[in-house]
């Protein structure tokens, strides 16, 4: 049985704000390599679980989720954010010190 991760996502690239990174999420790890059609080119899989991502208000309701389906899970906690840097907006302050 594939191993499940629980995790809180980082921003996009194109995201400036903090939208969708407060919830965290459960998903499978890949338990079957992909495999390539030979017709199309395509790359295709068997395990149709890796496709479901659950998204949660607060970690302890993912662990328990987890632990009421009985699924193998690992939870990875998010780094520390480094110092919010300046805005554009403070570079024409009116009071600033040059």
């Amino acid at each position: 049985m594939p191993e499940a991760r629980i995790f809180q996502p980082c921003r996009t690239a194109m995201q400036q704000g903090r939208a969708k990174t407060k919830q965290w999420l459960l998903e499978f790890e890949q338990s079957k390599p992909r495999t390539i059609d030979p017709v199309m080119g395509w790359t295709s899989s068997a395990d149709t679980r890796q496709q479901v991502r659950m998204y949660f208000d607060s970690k302890e309701d993912a662990i328990a989720f987890a632990d009421r389906n009985a699924i193998p899970f690992r939870v990875v906690e998010p780094k520390a954010q480094r110092p919010r840097r300046k805005s554009y907006a403070e570079n024409f302050r009116f009071d600033k010190v040059t």
